[in-house]
């Protein structure tokens, strides 16, 4: 039985607006933070936004030797990905979060659910309710012929695979990471790029959480954090910028004019 205090990782709307994550280079606040009156719903979901007055400096290229718990690493770690296939040989290799980023995620009944996932914890079994943001269809077919995906999120597995299964029906995503692969650094799941066992200037991350790639801030694609939203139309937009990020040899130079004109 798992015994973490949460299974989904995500940010609620009051947190959102509250937030100033993208500018100040936000952190999750860890679950003993949270108030213990926020009930179920928050024991599942529990990555908040707070602002961390001094961030720790970080080198892209930084050596596999990282700080896990509060302790440093003696041996480099084994690489999360696989070899890459033979047919996605010289792609960029794009890590694409779930929550707040693909879909939304609730217990509370929703009329418009596009799926229902059962969650078992500590032996009940709890319906949670999957908002698929608007154009997710379209962008993952494409990013997924253009790319190698690899799904990284904090959350659990148990809720995070069978969304997947449901979510991927063009088979993006070559592999699917969960919160056992991040780095659980200073009370945050930050997603480290540099164990994924792919050289840095062809791997991007596309994420609603500052906190997740603060490792790696000159990789990352930002996004708005959706929440149910129907007219949004961010995954749509991106896919011109991505059809053509896909052709370069070095990312860092087109995201930083991204960056820069945005």
């Amino acid at each position: 039985m798992d015994h973490s205090p949460s299974i989904i990782t995500q940010v609620t709307r009051e947190e959102e607006e509250n937030a100033t994550c993208r500018e100040e280079g936000a952190n999750e606040v860890s679950p003993s933070q949270k108030p213990r009156s926020r009930g179920l719903f928050h024991s599942l979901f529990c990555c908040l936004c707070r602002r961390e007055t001094e961030p720790p400096p970080v080198k892209n290229n930084a050596p596999l030797l990282v700080e896990e718990n509060g302790t440093l690493s003696k041996v480099p770690a084994k690489p999360l990905l696989p070899r890459m296939k033979s047919n996605d040989a010289g792609k960029i290799c794009v890590v694409i979060d779930l929550d707040e980023t693909l879909v939304h995620s609730s217990f509370k009944p929703v009329n418009n659910a596009d799926f229902i996932i059962p969650v078992e914890i500590d032996g009940t079994v709890h319906q949670v309710y999957v908002l698929k943001r608007p154009h997710v269809d379209e962008f993952l077919k494409r990013m997924g012929e253009l790319f190698e995906c690899v799904l990284f999120t904090a959350s659990l597995a148990k809720y995070a695979d069978p969304v997947s299964d449901l979510l991927d029906k063009w088979g993006a995503f070559r592999s699917r990471l969960f919160r056992e692969s991040c780095v659980f650094h200073k009370g945050n799941y930050v997603k480290d790029l540099s164990r994924l066992g792919r050289d840095l200037n062809k791997v991007i991350i596309i994420d609603n959480s500052p906190a997740s790639y603060i490792f790696h801030p000159d990789n990352a694609v930002p996004v708005a954090s959706w929440f149910d939203d129907m007219s949004d139309t961010e995954l749509l937009d991106l896919i011109p910028f991505f059809e053509r990020l896909s052709k370069v040899d070095d990312i860092y130079d087109i995201l930083k004019q991204q960056r820069t004109s945005s």
